[in-house]
């Protein structure tokens, strides 16, 4: 037994059932051990899991998905294999929330000149540990290994209690809705943004599943929903600079800021370019405005403390990247999937959005480029810097 996650009392508390069975107390206190900081459990069937199947499968076939093609992956039935769960054998889901708030400002705040914004979950690093402990360096670090690493750990321990179960752990990867299980669990409510929102925690928050084949105690089965508190707020719909959130609860995933700077490869219609602001990669605007996050606490994590080059990166450092530096310091890091030629395209369009005509010389470089998308970003970029 790991001395890490051993605990008598949750021992003795699972006890020797002849018929295995999950509890939400368990499954929390567990998870909180393996260094989450909320989590729930979720019974199949669910309540709502038709109703979660057919939102998903309308929204996959009115094109809502961009480019994502590995959404609309189906299974031998021909159906959306995120639309249920493919694993017969899964009985429930434990679901678990990483608190990544960080005290640094905002998107939506005043920054420097020339400055670009990176998604705040990508912001995270970890120590070096093939350096001096006492020298303080830090290493990009990924939120699904780590994650993963944690939800590995967390089944571990339930085996230690249970014995032999089947089990699969996602972090974003895998053939589940985060989002929707997260709802089930009762660890928020899908806001109008369409992120999950905890009430106390907010929706700063990376979401993990362990999929089992083990049971629910009965007396869990009736879910712990959490209500939609967003009452008649429409910031985040108002907030979106590209309108990708079309109405309450409904998201354009092509015209999403993220999208664009992280899965979308080539070039980006103008309009869209015109919207996207100094975003290099993600965005965060729908979720700085939003009142659930104001006071939502932060948390340090050794393993996704944020890098501070990382918090409003002046865009002169991106640009000045080579692809080896930029393997330097993205590897091991959310960002390098955007790609180096990518992340190039996205600071193209933020220079150009950025109303400093120091950028136009290198945007000219860039706009003779064999990479469409970096192209016609840096030729679109010098033409609204000319005009400004």
């Amino acid at each position: 037994m790991s001395r890490a996650f051993s605990n008598p009392q949750l021992n003795s508390a699972a006890g020797q059932n002849s018929t295995p069975c999950l509890s939400r107390e368990l499954v929390r206190a567990l998870a909180l051990e393996a260094g989450f900081t909320e989590a729930g459990l979720v019974a199949f069937p669910h309540a709502n899991q038709d109703r979660d199947a057919t939102r998903f499968e309308e929204w996959v076939k009115a094109g809502r998905a961009g480019t994502m093609r590995y959404l609309e992956r189906t299974g031998e039935d021909g159906r959306l294999l995120r639309a249920r769960i493919p694993f017969p054998w899964a009985r429930s889901a434990v679901v678990c929330f990483a608190n990544y708030n960080a005290p640094q400002p905002r998107s939506t705040e005043p920054a420097a000149e020339g400055a670009g914004w990176i998604a705040r979950y990508a912001w995270s690093s970890k120590p070096d540990l093939s350096v001096k402990a006492e020298d303080g360096a830090r290493r990009p670090s990924d939120y699904h290994k780590v994650l993963l690493k944690r939800m590995k750990a967390l089944e571990a321990r339930l085996h230690e209690q249970f014995g032999e179960f089947e089990a699969r752990a996602f972090v974003d990867t895998g053939p589940v809705v985060e989002r929707a299980l997260a709802s089930a669990a009762g660890l928020g409510w899908t806001g109008k943004n369409t992120c999950l929102i905890h009430p106390k925690l907010g929706s700063f928050g990376f979401l993990a599943v362990l999929l089992t084949s083990l049971e629910s105690e009965k007396e869990q089965a009736p879910m712990a929903l959490v209500p939609d508190r967003c009452g008649s707020c429409r910031r985040c719909l108002e907030a979106c600079p590209t309108g990708a959130l079309t109405a309450p609860y409904q998201m354009d995933a092509a015209k999403c800021i993220s999208y664009l700077t992280i899965e979308h490869r080539g070039a980006i219609a103008p309009e869209l370019m015109e919207g996207m602001g100094r975003q290099v990669f993600g965005c965060d605007i729908c979720q700085d405005v939003c009142p659930w996050n104001r006071k939502a606490p932060t948390r340090d994590d050794p393993e996704l403390d944020p890098r501070p080059e990382l918090e409003n990166p002046a865009m002169d450092w991106l640009a000045a990247m080579d692809e080896a530096e930029f393997e330097k310091n993205f590897n091991g890091s959310p960002v390098r999937r955007a790609g180096f030629l990518g992340l190039r395209r996205n600071a193209a369009i933020a220079m150009g959005n950025s109303g400093l005509g120091r950028f136009v010389p290198l945007l000219e470089t860039w706009s003779e480029n064999a990479d469409e998308g970096l192209r016609t970003a840096a030729r679109w970029a010098i033409e609204k810097l000319r005009r400004a």
